[in-house]
């Protein structure tokens, strides 16, 4: 046998026009042979494809004149579409996002919703569409999902002033170099934004200032969640500050998160990331311009700007002040373990078994309370906070602070 030469034909390319233009093409050609008789379902059969389809690409093809740029697909678009946004609401909805450049399309349409309720909003997918389409979003970066955390810090916050949380967002310097520290102070339950003022540092001082005017027009909280920094929180026994003690004698709980953990006041960091984008991103020129930017972010952020968590409510609508009304003194600590009663004095000691015994300078001029544990141990409390014990058989040790609970270990 000779030698066989396999030849390679490229394969015949085609498309939907093509073979459109092929049918109607043929069936002209048919029905010029036939004398205008055609077997419309042989043809059909030959080309693959329905029946009503070949009727409607010949009828088509007929309209138009025997044109083949009939055989090009049309669009689907409908001729008109009653659920359309009309222009006057487009223009509604952008000219919000410029008054609110950093609401989302649910913000928007719950604030457009209750500023002007006559008109009928289209749902927050199609408010994100107009955006987008008239150039107003910033795509961004998909973020890996993660695991939500088990924990529940903030569960005791079911109603207003169950737990108030208070913290610094961190220092900066507004326009002519002037360090400032915004102290916040907000209701957990209902993400009420009670204070927002600048103070010159963050000292004790500072802080009853602010608190004592809170107090004054909301009342008084059941606990205050804060973190473990100055003023709040110390290293001595029971953590306790001279603000942490006034507090305890308001009969106001502490709640403190655990150290390094920021995401357990997370409702609190959340409002700061808010407050800095709006206010502080720049910083104002002056002092004065800062804290002004803050009254009117105070405003809006409680009254005007819907929240998700509240059902795309403003916190103002939640909210309600306190019942528990601001004392004119501070109220007496009242022992309750039936136990012998110290008085602290300047130097922070008290007098156990003939020597001073220190156990924090932040209650001079408070009283203790020292409770029999067994044979040779003394529990020391003020008030719900335990301080430590004493040892009669090491009385050298003075006040034994609790230890601290061990990080787990990793295997």
């Amino acid at each position: 046998m000779g030698d066989q030469t396999l030849v390679c034909m490229p394969w015949a390319e085609t498309n939907a026009m093509n073979e459109r233009s092929k049918f109607v093409l043929e069936w002209e050609k048919r029905c010029a042979a036939g004398q205008g008789r055609v077997d419309v379902a042989e043809l059909c059969r030959i080309s693959g494809v329905s029946r009503p389809t070949g009727y409607k690409w010949i009828s088509r093809y007929v309209d138009a004149g025997r044109d083949l740029q009939a055989m090009a697909d049309r669009p689907r678009r409908p001729h008109t579409s009653p659920t359309a946004v009309s222009e006057e609401l487009e223009d509604l909805v952008v000219l919000a996002r410029k008054q609110h450049p950093r609401w989302g399309p649910r913000k928007l349409r719950a604030w457009l919703e209750g500023g002007q309720p006559q008109h009928s909003w289209p749902a927050a997918s199609t408010i994100g569409d107009i955006l987008k389409r008239r150039g107003l979003t910033t795509p961004r970066r998909r973020r890996r999902r993660r695991t939500p955390p088990v924990t529940q810090p903030l569960a005791e916050a079911t109603a207003p002033n169950a737990v108030w949380c208070i913290d610094f967002k961190g220092q900066f310097r507004t326009g002519d170099g002037q360090l400032c520290y915004p102290l916040t102070l907000s209701d957990a339950y209902s993400r009420y934004l009670l204070r927002c003022e600048l103070v010159e540092a963050p000292t004790v001082e500072a802080v009853e200032y602010v608190l004592d005017s809170a107090f004054r027009e909301f009342g008084r909280p059941v606990a205050i969640r804060s973190d473990n920094g100055s003023p709040f929180a110390s290293k001595g026994a029971g953590g306790l500050t001279r603000l942490s003690v006034r507090l305890i004698r308001l009969d106001i709980r502490l709640d403190r998160s655990r150290p390094g953990k920021p995401q357990d006041n997370g409702r609190h960091e959340r409002i700061h990331l808010t407050l800095k984008q709006e206010t502080a991103s720049p910083p104002q020129a002056t002092w004065r311009a800062q804290q002004r930017a803050f009254d009117l972010f105070r405003r809006e952020y409680n009254e005007e700007r819907p929240h998700e968590a509240l059902g795309q409510k403003p916190p103002a609508s939640v909210y309600v002040p306190s019942t528990r009304r601001y004392p004119c003194a501070l109220l007496p600590i009242e022992p309750t373990l039936f136990g012998h009663v110290c008085p602290v004095d300047r130097q922070g000691c008290i007098r156990w078994h003939r020597r001073k015994v220190f156990i924090t300078s932040a209650l001079w001029g408070e009283r203790v309370e020292v409770a029999h544990l067994d044979d040779s141990r003394w529990e020391v409390h003020f008030g719900p906070v335990y301080l430590g014990h004493l040892d009669d058989d090491h009385p050298d040790r003075g006040l034994i602070l609790p230890r601290r609970p061990r990080k787990p270990e990793l295997f």
